[in-house]
């Protein structure tokens, strides 16, 4: 019966569904089947990513909300060292967060983007509406001038819409929406919204990837530090990743994972 709902789920292959369907003949539970599949060297190097972990109970059922995404240990050493150093800052921001958070969640609900991009506005501005840059960005979502009047913001020497917290959270919004469109992953699409895409799609060709830990040292340092701290604030204010702190690959990894846990409770 397990073996027929994985067929049916689609998760057949690189070795997992054995292991599961020998453990489950072996009168295992399914929350220990999915987490020793885990930690086996073998199953987790060719089908697991390394940023999934299992928060549950082993004395109870496995469930999808009970798999999480984790960090990628690419990422880990930096979270750690960035929360350690700006842990005071972080905190202040978490205190004072929520009516901003307020804002950018209902905005970005309407865009069907992923809440946890929120903490963008974290590391660009501390969520500080009249934050400015010493490029000359504004604003909590740093928006540049040009790039503003593009999303149909008003920027005038008397008015200034990247300041009203709304309309430039709906900007914000409209651009990583089509950052996503164009590079269909969530690590290169904050890569580009500092960077560009041009910078972006640059370091794609040159390094001939779109996994973002491999192409990083083609792009700006800068660049690949700003991806690197949203990383961390979001695990700072999260407690753990999410598929906008994920390369493509992962989250697709990752969904295998949750395709089984399906077909333990269905």
């Amino acid at each position: 019966m397990l073996k027929r709902k994985l067929v049916r789920a689609g998760f057949f292959g690189n070795g997992l569904l054995l292991t599961i369907v020998m453990f489950n003949k072996a009168g295992t539970t399914p929350a220990e089947i999915l987490l020793r599949s885990v930690n086996d060297t073998a199953i987790r190097e060719s089908a697991i990513p390394d940023s999934v972990f299992l928060n549950s109970n082993l004395n109870g059922d496995i469930s999808t909300e009970a798999l999480q995404i984790g960090l990628n240990s690419h990422a880990l050493k930096f979270t750690n060292d960035y929360i350690a150093r700006s842990k005071n800052m972080l905190q202040k921001i978490k205190e004072n967060s929520q009516p901003y958070f307020s804002i950018i969640d209902s905005v970005f609900c309407n865009y069907d983007l992923p809440l946890e991009l929120k903490y963008l506005a974290v590391i660009e501005s501390q969520l500080k509406s009249k934050a400015v840059s010493h490029v000359g960005a504004v604003g909590p979502w740093q928006l540049m001038p040009a790039t503003a009047r593009i999303l149909k913001l008003k920027v005038t020497a008397r008015y200034d819409e990247r300041t009203h917290y709304y309309k430039s959270t709906k900007a914000a919004a409209m651009y990583l929406r089509d950052l996503h469109n164009q590079f269909q992953d969530w690590l290169l699409v904050i890569a580009a919204y500092n960077a560009g895409p041009g910078a972006v799609d640059k370091a794609i060709k040159r390094s001939g990837s779109r996994n973002f830990w491999k192409l990083q040292y083609f792009l700006p340092t800068e660049t690949r530090l700003h991806v690197k701290k949203f990383i961390a604030t979001q695990y700072y204010f999260e407690g753990h990743g999410s598929e906008t702190t994920s390369t493509k690959e992962e989250i697709a990894k990752f969904n295998i994972m949750k395709l089984a846990a399906s077909a333990f409770v269905n």
